[in-house]
């Protein structure tokens, strides 16, 4: 009898040979590296899909796991609250980062999401360095693999924009590194991270010259086969200054003096290029994925954001920029393949939102789109509030589709706070470009399940939100009539890729609708360590086993 029951447990796997596991429940890959593409709109993965190589975009979709439905769930959908709530799996309601620059109510001013004045820049004479994750309040994944690993896991964090790289490397990181244009053209770090840069840093930047980046821009391939994109010249398109149209080609050197010198290649291909040759460096030299602990390497593509501001996203210089990204993907892939090991990293690559289509070029269609001024509509509002309640300073900030009201004047006024926002709601409503508007106080109480209000509810930290929030009808802007922008939660902004690949991911799709704050509760699964502490995404079943 003890026969049997011991030959049971050995066919179900309750117990194993000399106490040895046959498989450990969770895989464990050398190297994570997760991509975020700067405004990259789900459809630019289908658009240009025909035009595509088989080793980028296309082999993360036919090797991996594409998540087709994979939207943000809080508003506002812009660059620093989507990269924070990548890589924390949750939202800005918990991870504070409400926007790339937000109010400060406790000190009654504008603060920067990644902006730190105790720290100081190294590599730079400039301030661009005074940077640090500290207003993110919660844990990244790659924190938790730091933790998981007692530090010896690695995390560098890689971008042309700060932001896009700190807050996805997390607090704990080795470093985090960004790109300064101007006249210095240096990637940088700051004093957070070390007091000064490590050599291989310091010889890329002298060796690297710019010069070979500062080309002249022309499509990659002929012009008229752009089919995927409107015609090269319109009246949508932003284009540099000293070139009378933005159309192709763009002569980047003789541009750059009147358009930020170096920093003219963050609004190119070539600031992808010069990302991604900087990250190949680091794999090198600081031997990512070269031992038996996890590391991470997490790299955001800044300059697609850059151009699709400047262009839109209908134009040709976005495609040329998507098609140029493709074949770095390549490079990245390639790369690690021969210094990690194919089948021995694991790849998400995702983006902090999408985009609106240009709504002049959609008015011209005769789709419902516009613009609205934002001066206008703060007077409209302080002269509502000085003829309701008797003062215009009631007022103390307006940002971020958000109004905040001054509590200490409100107390010295005898006013009703609550009274003061609902009289605030229900006179915004009358304004034709807006969709809906609420109170603070309504959002909070009420008891949303789906649609637009659990969007905003996810995105409304008490600590640092608002009184009043209100939303544009879709396609309206505050922007200029050329070029595209984002922030709503609108599915123009919200839809964007979701790709997985490499070590312990499935091979597949799902319609089934995904969640930005799914991705780090998945690669934690996946790593058998700790959620991040704030995480409120689940992992993705289908993805990993």
């Amino acid at each position: 009898m003890v026969k049997n029951l011991l030959a049971v447990l050995l066919v179900f796997g309750s117990i194993s040979i000399k106490g040895q596991s046959e498989k450990a429940p969770f895989e464990n890959p050398k190297l994570v590296v997760g991509i975020v593409v700067d405004q990259m709109r789900y459809d630019y993965l289908t658009r240009f899909w025909d035009r595509y190589g088989d080793g980028g975009f296309k082999r993360m979709v036919n090797e991996g796991f594409n998540c087709k439905n994979n939207h943000f769930n809080y508003v506002p959908t812009y660059t620093g609250p989507g990269h924070a709530s990548v890589h924390t799996g949750t939202t800005p309601s918990v991870h504070g980062v409400i926007s790339n620059n937000f109010y400060d109510k406790r000190n009654d001013k504008m603060v920067y999401c990644a902006g730190d004045d105790r720290y100081n820049s190294v590599g730079s004479k400039t301030d661009a360095g005074k940077m640090s994750p500290h207003r993110m309040l919660t844990t990244t994944v790659a924190d938790q693999n730091r933790l998981h690993t007692q530090m010896r896991g690695k995390t560098i964090g890689v971008a042309i924009k700060d932001r896009g790289s700190i807050l996805p490397a997390g607090h704990s990181a080795n470093a985090a590194y960004w790109f300064t244009g101007g006249d210095e053209g240096n990637w940088i770090t700051s004093t957070y991270y070390m007091q000064e840069l490590p050599d291989w840093v310091k010889k890329f930047n002298k060796k690297h010259s710019l010069e070979k980046y500062l080309d002249t821009w022309e499509t990659l391939y002929d012009l008229k086969t752009y089919t995927a994109s409107g015609a090269d010249k319109n009246n949508f398109e932003g284009g540099f200054k000293g070139k009378e149209s933005a159309t192709f080609p763009y002569n980047l050197k003789k541009l750059s003096k009147e358009n930020g010198n170096y920093g003219i290649l963050r609004a190119t291909p070539f600031g992808n290029s010069l990302t991604t040759d900087f990250a190949l460096e680091a794999l090198d030299k600081e031997e990512l994925g070269m031992d038996s602990e996890t590391d991470f390497l997490v790299v955001s593509y800044s300059s697609t954001d850059y151009v699709g501001h400047n262009f839109g996203v209908n134009s040709v210089e976005i495609e040329d920029t998507y098609l140029r990204l493709d074949k770095d993907l390549e490079r990245i892939f390639k790369e690690l393949d021969k210094k990690v090991g194919k089948g021995k990293y694991t790849v998400f690559l995702t983006a902090d939102h999408g985009a609106v289509h240009v709504p002049s070029y959609l008015q011209s269609l005769k789709i419902p789109a516009g613009y609205y001024n934002n001066t206008d509509f703060r007077n409209r509002i302080k002269e509502f509030l000085k003829t309701k309640f008797g003062s215009e300073k009631l007022l103390i900030n307006m940002s971020n589709n958000q109004l905040f009201l001054d509590h200490d004047l409100v107390d010295e006024m005898g006013l009703d706070e609550e009274k003061i926002q609902e009289a605030l709601v229900r006179h915004i409503l009358q304004y034709d470009f807006i969709h809906n508007a609420y109170s603070a106080e309504n959002l909070m109480e009420g008891d949303f399940t789906e649609g637009l209000e659990v969007s905003l509810k996810n995105g409304y930290n008490q600590m640092r939100s608002g009184d009043v929030i209100y939303v544009m009808n879709p396609a309206v802007i505050l922007y200029s009539r050329t070029g595209s922008t984002h922030g709503t939660g609108m599915t123009y902004d919200t839809h964007v890729p979701l790709l997985f690949f490499g070590q312990g991911i499935n091979q597949g799709s799902t319609t089934h609708k995904t969640s930005i704050t799914d991705i780090a509760p998945t690669i934690s699964s996946l790593l058998g360590i700790a959620f991040p502490n704030g995480a409120t995404g689940q992992p993705i079943t289908k993805v990993i086993d």
